[in-house]
């Protein structure tokens, strides 16, 4: 009889063994080094991510679920099979923790060395056409360098169906394979693409043990956020558009991959090498262009289309002219390698349209949009109104205003609500409710939370609650003397208009109280389905005090799951900041200069106005300086002047020799007043 301790320490040594036997594994297969350009592009990106969930002697489905018989190795090992490389196009914050490391800007000796180390370089040209001159460079550089390889290398080229999409088809009812990718056609915009296809598959075909080369051709991919269909997601879940655009007829076949297929369809050339070295990777899908846009629209937005000219997706700044060639391409294809040679593991074989609730989930999460929390629901079957229907609701309507003086009863009131939250608009970009619900029973009976067990046994919330389920409840609550008050001092617009008479107001405040001391209320029934509550007492009307309150509610919601302003809506927004600061600057150079000539005109003004003044002092300093002197120079020209001319005189005629000394003498002796 073996006893639990035994069993625990036989499983305990099972697992030292398995983990020992994993190490050992690692070390045997040690992670491969994989390259990847623009691992900030959408495309990219994803793929690094797949590749670095990757798990050494496991199989990574799409879905990013492990498959593996020994679970307790990947949970304590996580051994990744892959170590990703890349560059990047621009700096940002960004964390990327699927990236051993980043690269930016370098120049091409320093990217031959960076490349020089990977085991695997994939290199994606389906989003960015300035990439196919540096893949061109990069294998030729690898091909001239294989005598320096320290082991095996392997280069990815990820191109497009593009380069296909001027073939001929033998009959019309066969699909395109990639049997026969010799007979392909490039569109005129990708005619580099397919030359470059054309040059990575010759250079593998030099020593295939030491250098060998695949080629990827990608359908439009799709999912995880979206790249090429973004345009019609973006539009559809805006709402602002009555139908939707579909460019051209639309029934153009457009082959497509979810584009976590397409990163396993590359997992699979790195760890098998198959012979083949030109793979189509599409879905089994046929959809055509009509197809995705309608369902797309039905699923995110109003469900109607309109047909426009193809000419018209120019004019569209969101679609750039590589998404426009491919979204008019016509291709019906088949990827009989796929088929053949691998075991994938598809997440949508069955391509955009069957699996819409799943990529528009997706897309809700990868785009940090407003999220929809329920799977599997049909979007048609919410919009199937007949007219008799619709004319029932009308007169129901009519009926119950009559009847309760121009309000609806309860049942009719919560069933126009219901019909609303599950309209589109409201299940994408979310709803806001005021007041309502305001008894339990009618919160009851809007969001019926009774609960079923599925054939599991487990509970589960009815489908029609979790559709418009809220995710917050916000509680405002004050006490009735600042209530009062504060209708006290409203406009009595606002009082006519809100019915905030007293009498009135007063009656809906003590029902309001009375509502709310029972056991069975809003809160309280929220509160039992685990919803967020948030009590918010107002105590005041002051700005600050509400920026205070709107804080608390951000702190709680979060930040806004919507779109962001467009590319064009903030270069718009950078060009009219620059406009108003340079007309500012302008304005204030302006005011400078004006001040500036206003001041010199003040400072010659006082200046004319000082010398004025200094002049006019002058002149009467001079004047009083005259009139003072006037009886000294008097009294000189009687009394001294005639004495003293008589004295030169007389020095004049005697020369003596101390003409001074005479002077004095003279002086003294004719002085008039020498008595």
């Amino acid at each position: 009889m073996v006893t639990g301790h035994q069993l625990t320490a036989l499983a305990k040594g099972c697992r030292r063994a398995t983990m020992a036997e994993t190490r050992i594994e690692k070390l045997r297969h040690p992670p491969k080094r994989v390259f990847i350009n623009n691992i900030d592009s959408y495309a990219s990106k994803c793929i690094a991510k797949f590749l670095c969930e990757c798990v050494v002697g496991a199989t990574v489905d799409p879905d990013g679920q492990v498959d593996t018989m020994e679970d307790t190795v990947v949970t304590h090992s996580r051994a990744r099979a892959f170590h990703i490389v890349g560059t990047v196009s621009d700096r940002c914050d960004e964390d990327r923790p699927y990236v051993l490391e980043e690269y930016f800007q370098l120049n091409r000796d320093e990217l031959l060395s960076k490349l020089m180390d990977c085991d695997v370089v994939i290199y994606n040209i389906t989003q960015h056409a300035e990439q196919v001159e540096e893949a061109l460079w990069a294998v030729s550089a690898l091909h001239n360098e294989m005598s320096h390889f320290s082991g095996p290398k392997m280069f990815i080229l990820v191109s497009t169906v593009m380069t296909w999409a001027c073939s001929k088809p033998v009959n019309h009812d066969v699909p395109f394979t990639d049997e026969i990718f010799w007979r392909r056609r490039a569109h005129p915009n990708f005619k580099p693409h397919i030359d470059l296809e054309r040059r990575v598959v010759k250079m593998g075909k030099t020593n295939r043990t030491l250098f060998s080369t695949y080629v990827v051709a990608s359908g439009l991919q799709y999912g995880m956020g979206e790249q090429t269909f973004h345009f019609f997601f973006k539009t559809s879940w805006l709402g602002q558009e009555q139908e939707i655009p579909v460019f051209g007829d639309g029934n153009n076949i457009v082959p497509t991959i979810h584009i976590n297929d397409l990163a396993c369809v590359i997992q699979n050339v790195i760890e098998r090498q198959p012979k083949p070295y030109y793979l189509l990777a599409v879905d089994n899908s046929n959809n055509t262009m009509e197809d995705i846009v309608k369902t797309v629209a039905s699923s995110l937005g109003p469900g109607k289309i309109q047909k426009r000219p193809f000419e018209e997706a120019f004019l569209t700044q969101d679609l750039s002219v590589m998404e426009i060639d491919s979204l008019l391409v016509n291709l019906h294809m088949e990827a009989v390698h796929l088929k053949e040679l691998y075991s994938i593991s598809w997440l949508c074989e069955s391509g955009l349209v069957e699996n819409i609730d799943l990529v528009v989930e997706e897309y809700k999460q990868t785009r940090g949009l407003l999220e929809d929390k329920v799977k599997n629901a049909d979007p048609g079957a919410e919009n199937e109104d007949s007219a008799a229907e619709t004319k029932e609701l009308l007169n129901s309507l009519k009926d119950s205003m009559e009847q309760y003086g121009g309000l609806w009863d309860d049942p009719l009131l919560v069933k126009v609500v219901k019909e609303k939250l599950m309209s589109n608009p409201c299940r994408n970009q979310g709803f806001v409710l005021d007041g309502f619900p305001k008894t339990c029973e009618q919160a009851k009976e809007l969001f019926y939370s009774e609960e079923h067990e599925t054939e599991d046994g487990t509970s589960q919330i009815s489908l029609c609650s979790k559709k418009i389920m809220p995710e917050f409840v916000l509680c405002l609550d004050a006490s009735d003397a600042f209530l009062k008050d504060r209708v006290m001092n409203l406009p009595e617009r606002l009082v006519q208009e809100l019915n905030y008479r007293q009498e009135h107001f007063l009656r809906r405040l003590a029902r309001y109280r009375e509502n709310n001391v029972e056991d069975e209320t809003v809160v309280n029934y929220f509160d039992e389905l685990d919803i967020s509550l948030l009590f918010l007492e107002i105590t005041s009307s002051h700005e600050p005090d509400c920026l205070l309150l709107m804080q608390k509610i951000f702190d709680t919601v979060g930040q806004p799951r919507n779109y962001g302003p467009s590319s064009q809506e903030v270069e718009e927004g950078e060009r009219r900041k620059a406009e108003e600061r340079m007309r500012r600057e302008a304005q204030e150079k302006a005011e400078e200069e004006r001040w500036e000539a206003e001041e010199a005109k003040q400072g010659a003004a006082h200046w004319e106005q000082w010398t004025k003044v200094l002049e006019e002092v002058r002149q009467q300093e001079e004047e009083l300086l005259e009139a003072q002197t006037v009886s000294m120079r008097n009294y000189l020209m009687e009394y001294v002047m005639p004495t003293l001319t008589q004295g030169l005189i007389e020095c004049c005629m005697a020369q003596p020799q101390d003409p001074v000394d005479f002077l004095a003498e003279f002086l003294i002796k004719s002085n008039p007043f020498n008595y």
